[in-house]
């Protein structure tokens, strides 16, 4: 008899983390089946739902902090959920990935969180933001990667929305050190299967890997923390997630719960992959049983490789890069408001820059550091201001470090560099501006 039960993973980006927990079931013996685009199909017929693939459990993988409609999504994972027995259900993914719903579902726990203001009129929150003393956190309620955070100051004043989201302030919570670090726990049903240490890069205060943080494992965990992760984790609902805390004056606070934390860092870090847990927590749930030695042994290798299951590689970004022109309307935005504005892309400049005027409408910063940037008429090149802003191109949102600069003399208030242009095919010919003169 064939003991052997299949594990769907529900991801439509192409995803690190959705490879190794696919590599994972398989090397445990049993059957993982990537739910995707290309593949995945429900049928309603004569009040019977069918699935296909038919997969005997779900685990969700799918992210939603980048997308432009995150209902969409939800709507999706909700359907499927209804259909399979589903890990991290739609319900408590929502919860955990809109930070102030994280918070209040929080409030009446034994988990500390740091003080925080909602207000959705900006004169009320502008005027909360006095009890918080001189710095304060504004970060938008749904963000990634240190996306949509700032740390302010008492005198700065801020928006409600930061673009289309909304925004909300939270007490900074800081200890004396050299540099700003926090914990990333990773608990999977109820236990923690890997922590490390993460330190704020140079001229930051924020600890995310993406942004450049460094890391390094934690072995002696105290046990308050280690307590408050897994608190987190089961009060929230989620079977795997990623759960960031800082250590202030008086004890451990909860800054974040992930339902889609990432495994490099970690495994950088400590030498532990999560994705072999994980297999193990959806194999179970569709009842089949695993040797947790083999699991153990399989959480010591990171393989993201593309699982041999998987026919073609889901390659669905790169085929369909969106074409912007070579000038495009985008909307930017800072702590006190959001602006449309015509941008040019220069594929030739590393970084985004921004006008100082317009940085200061909508009130861009503070400053994190300085940049030098050469030009053909200041060869030695000059040092500039870099600030982070808020830059959404059709339906994508990207947060950057960007340069400040006198461009009342040019066209164009904001420049759109590489950091941007990534992730777009740039057609020269395409504008979206009334053909100008003068062009800089």
């Amino acid at each position: 008899m064939d003991d052997s039960v299949s594990v769907g993973v529900l991801s439509l980006h192409n995803s690190k983390e959705t490879k190794a927990i696919l590599n994972a079931v398989e090397a445990l013996g049993h059957t993982g089946v990537w739910l995707r685009e290309e593949n995945l199909c429900v049928d309603l017929e004569d009040g019977t739902a069918t699935m296909d693939p038919n997969v005997d459990v779900i685990a969700n993988r799918l992210l939603l902090s980048k997308t432009e409609h995150p209902a969409e999504l939800l709507g999706l994972a909700l359907s499927l959920s209804e259909l399979r027995p589903m890990l991290n259900r739609p319900r408590n993914v929502l919860t955990a990935f809109h930070k102030f719903a994280t918070a209040t579902t929080l409030a009446d726990s034994d988990v500390q969180l740091p003080d925080a203001t909602l207000a959705l009129d900006a004169d009320r929150l502008n005027a909360e933001k006095s009890k918080y003393g001189d710095e304060v956190v504004y970060k938008t309620a749904i963000g990634t990667h240190g996306g949509g955070t700032w740390k302010i100051s008492a005198d700065e004043q801020v928006n409600p929305r930061i673009g289309e989201r909304y925004a909300f302030l939270q007490q900074l919570i800081e200890r004396d050190s050299e540099r700003h670090q926090d914990l990333r726990i990773y608990v999977v049903d109820g236990e923690i299967v890997g922590t490390m240490r993460r330190f704020a890069p140079e001229n930051d205060w924020r600890t995310n890997v993406a942004l450049g943080g460094a890391v390094e494992g934690v072995e002696d965990l105290p046990d308050a923390a280690a307590e408050m992760a897994v608190d987190a984790a089961d009060t929230i609902g989620l079977d795997y997630a990623g759960v960031d805390l800082v250590e202030g004056a008086n004890g451990w606070h909860l800054l974040e719960v992930n339902p889609t934390a990432g495994f490099k860092g970690l495994f950088k870090a400590t030498g532990v992959s999560p994705a072999p847990y994980v297999a193990k927590l959806a194999i179970e749930t569709a009842g089949a049983e695993v040797d947790d030695e083999r699991v153990a042994e399989l959480a010591g290798t990171l393989d993201d490789s593309m699982p041999e299951t998987v026919i073609t590689e889901p390659e669905r970004q790169t085929d369909e890069t969106t074409t912007i022109g070579y000038t495009e309307d985008v909307l930017v935005s800072g702590t006190s408001g959001t602006e449309r504005v015509s941008a040019k892309s220069d594929t030739g400049a590393a970084r985004t820059s921004i006008d100082t005027r317009l940085a200061a409408e909508i009130g861009a910063g503070p400053i994190k550091s300085m940049t030098k940037v050469r030009s053909g008429s200041v060869k030695s090149g000059q040092s500039r201001p870099v600030v982070d802003i808020v830059v959404g191109v059709g339906g994508d949102r990207h947060t950057v470090a960007a340069s400040l600069e006198d461009r009342s003399h040019m066209n164009y208030q904001l420049l759109l560099g590489r950091d941007i242009l990534q992730h777009y095919q740039v057609d020269v010919r395409r504008r979206s501006d009334v053909e100008q003169s003068g062009e800089e």
